[in-house]
Parts: structure tokens; sequence; C-alpha cells
């Protein structure tokens, strides 16, 4: 590994660390204290990461988890159930009909601690009477292609769904809800985080108190605090990455000039996908599109991933990549959403495995 990218894997990991689950959850029940839950639930592709500091804290509580596969370890005292992501499977449903009977057979009187990260949408679902698992699956494949933003994504989800956008805390009959959500979601709204899983809906019978314990901000504020550490120039840090890809990596590449020092952005690009896409993801395509801008140029590195750890439907969770990745190759992978092939031939996948944490991605760019 060059320096570079070392420098760059060093500084990723500093954003994600600064936001994984345990740590946000803990230091949000440290900093503002909540009366011991009688029952917790978290859901998403952190919530084993978020149960872990709440279940030591109140020992003895009931506890259900949702994630995805391979995303909880062994979790004494848990209930634990894996689902697919980013499109349901059968398990999704299971997932799905469980919470929402842990939910509303809560008695009244109790605590529901609840606890958010990004993935709900797919993790967890009980359909609207009438629709089937195929519909789902075709109608998340169709939004999925589609290349829209994560808030049109998960507002049709919301419609196809019975828990989502307020359905499941509506069940809920006991005394007072907490919810605390790691955002992954432009301007950090719980109701669109996980299609709204952990939105409170209106005119409910209990107390309720909701937190956003971490977010893409946060992640970039701890990245730059560790390049200002390094002796690191912090030139930007946006988000502001919510366009097609294509868009994305103009508007980074635009803002490269002859300083010295690093760039940091933030937030969710999107890809159109063809019909039959090739492997890769959307950071995927993000590296691959930035490594044609700087092809040739001495002194650029860039890393882009998800802070989850996946990119897609991959292992990777994005690309690093410099002035010597691209090769006139690379426009027919790209042209096939197929980043994620290309970037492994020119040796520059970056995976990191599950991270614990979800707050969309960051794109860090390095001048020397």
């Amino acid at each position: 590994m060059t320096d570079e990218r070392a420098v760059l894997t060093r500084l990723w990991w500093a954003g994600v660390n600064a936001v994984k689950g345990e740590q946000a959850v803990a230091a949000s029940l440290g900093a503002a204290p909540i009366p011991a839950p009688t029952a917790i639930a978290a859901v998403g592709k952190a919530a084993a990461a978020m149960a872990q500091p709440a279940m030591e804290r109140f020992p003895g509580t009931p506890t259900l988890v949702v994630t995805k596969y391979n995303h909880a370890p062994e979790m004494p005292g848990a209930e634990v159930i894996e689902s697919a992501h980013p499109v349901p499977d059968a398990e999704s449903l299971r997932a799905g009909a469980r919470l929402l009977d842990f939910v509303s057979s809560q008695p009244s009187g109790v605590h529901l601690l609840l606890l958010v990260s990004g993935g709900a949408s797919a993790l967890v679902e009980v359909p609207t009477p009438g629709l089937t698992l195929d519909d789902l699956i075709s109608e998340n494949s169709r939004l999925l292609a589609a290349g829209l933003d994560i808030a049109a994504m998960n507002t049709r989800r919301r419609e196809l769904s019975q828990v989502k956008g307020g359905g499941l805390l509506g069940a809920f009959r006991g005394a007072r809800v907490t919810v605390l959500a790691i955002s992954d979601v432009e301007g950090d709204s719980l109701g669109v985080i996980g299609s709204g899983i952990g939105l409170v809906p209106e005119g409910v019978g209990y107390a309720h108190d909701s937190r956003i314990v971490g977010s893409n901000a946060n992640a970039r504020e701890a990245v730059a605090k560790a390049a200002e550490a390094e002796g690191l120039a912090v030139l930007s840090s946006d988000e502001t990455l919510y366009s097609d890809y294509k868009e994305a990596a103009d508007t980074i590449a635009s803002g490269l000039s002859g300083q010295t020092g690093l760039r940091i952005w933030g937030g969710e690009p999107t890809v159109v996908l063809p019909p039959d896409p090739g492997e890769g993801g959307r950071n995927q395509a993000l590296a691959l599109a930035l490594a044609q801008k700087v092809a040739g140029r001495d002194g650029v590195t860039a890393l882009v991933a998800g802070t989850d750890g996946s990119d897609g439907p991959t292992l990777a969770a994005g690309g690093i990549v410099d002035g010597q990745t691209w090769t006139t190759e690379g426009a027919k992978y790209l042209d096939r959403a197929d980043a994620g092939t290309f970037l492994e031939q020119r040796d520059a996948l970056f995976t990191t495995g599950p991270t614990g944490t979800n707050v969309m991605d960051l794109a860090l760019v390095l001048q020397r």
C-alpha cells in the first residue's frame, strides 16, 4: 500500500470509528441518561453494534436485534434475526412480523428503547395487504435501478409497508419510547431513515424522545481532526454528493487545485443501472469516474467508500484510486455498471467488512 493510500485509509477509519454504533449509543446514554427500558429493539445494519452498549447498561432487558446477514456477532441474551439488503427476502418478512409483534405486544406502563440505523427499509417488512414478497422484490429492484435518491426511494417504500412511516411505533401501547438513530440520509430525518421505522406518529398517547446519535457530519468532523493531527491541511468538508455519480465526480474534480491537503465530501450519489449490471455499487462507480478525471496526474489519491463497509450487493466498501488507476478500458466498465470488476483488476478495491455504523458515504481526496 502506498503512503497516500495508507493515510487515506487511516483517515477514513477515523471518521467511521467516531460514529460506530457502540460509541454513538454509549455516548448518548452517558450524556443524557434515560429511564431503564423494559424492552430494547434494534434494527438496521448497525443494529448489533448499537444494541451492545444498551444491553450492557441495562442488563437482562429483553432485546430483539434485526440486521443484515453476517452483521451480528454472538449476542447472548438477545434474539437476533438476520435478513437481506438491499432487496428484502423471506427473512425480512419474518423479521418484520416478529418486530411488530415485539413492539405491539408490550403491556401498558413499559418503556421501549428503539435503536435505528440505515438498511431497515429492506431488512424489516410487513407489506400492506395484497402485496407479496415477489411484489416487494420487484419494486425494490426497480427503485434501486432507477437512480433515485434515498428520500424518494423511501417515500415509495413507506407506501408498501405497515411498519414504516410511523406504523411500527403507532402500534406501541406502552408508556414511553426512546429512539436513538444513526442517520444515513440527507437532513437526518427520522421520517426517512429506514423509511421511517423509528418515526413516532402524531397523536400517540405515550411520552417519547428521539435523538440522532451519529451522522455524516460527525464522521467528516472526525476525519478533519485526524487529518490535522497528521499535519495535513483540511481544504474543504462538504456534504454535497447527492447527484448522479458522474456529476459527483465532476463536482469533486472541479474542486481540485494546486493546493496540497485533504478534501472531504459526504453524501450518497446515485447510479442508474443498465438491464444487466455488472459488479459494483455507487462508491465503486464514483471511484472509477474519479480515476478518469485524475488520470495521469501525480500526487492525487482518492478514497470513496460506504461507511457501513458495503457498496451495493458487493463485499467491497468502495475504491481507492490515483492518477495511475485509469485505462481506456475503464469506460466500458462504467457503461455496464461493472466498476467493481475493473477496480479489482487494478488492485483498487477498498474492502473493510461490516463496520458497525452507517452514515452514508465518505469521499476523501489527498493532494501532495
